[in-house]
């Protein structure tokens, strides 16, 4: 069965960084479009950051742009996510999240529908 596997999240200070990593297994992602998206305790469960199946562009919530960044290692089959200059409103959970299928279209590439495969999720907490 195919799956996503987070980790990397942890306790940080305000200010801090932290790297998750995802990691697939049992098919390969590197046709599908992948992203990290978060979600707080009392919220909807929010958009972060994407990047293309190629790796060729990367996309950012306003609330993220400058701190974070998105790569992936198609020959590892991993996708990773630098968080830099860490808030405490960035205290999530934190998903990793693969599209429907290869080459798969998304308009906007934030749209959680569009994500058919989902990691289990790690904490991150960034106390002030």
């Amino acid at each position: 069965q195919a799956q996503l596997v987070e980790s990397g999240g942890g306790l940080v200070q305000a200010g801090g960084s932290l790297k998750l990593s995802c990691a697939a297994s049992g098919r390969t992602f590197n046709n599908f479009n992948m992203g990290w998206f978060r979600q707080a305790p009392g919220k909807e469960r929010e958009f972060v950051a994407a990047i293309t199946w190629s790796g060729s562009y990367s996309y950012y919530a306003d609330s993220v742009k400058g701190r974070f960044s998105i790569s992936r290692d198609n020959a590892k089959n991993t996708v990773t996510l630098q968080m830099n200059s860490l808030k405490p409103e960035d205290t999530a959970v934190y998903y990793c999240a693969a599209m429907r299928g290869p080459y798969y279209y998304s308009r906007t590439y934030s749209k959680i529908d569009d994500y058919a495969f989902w990691g289990q999720g790690t904490q991150v907490t960034v106390s002030s």
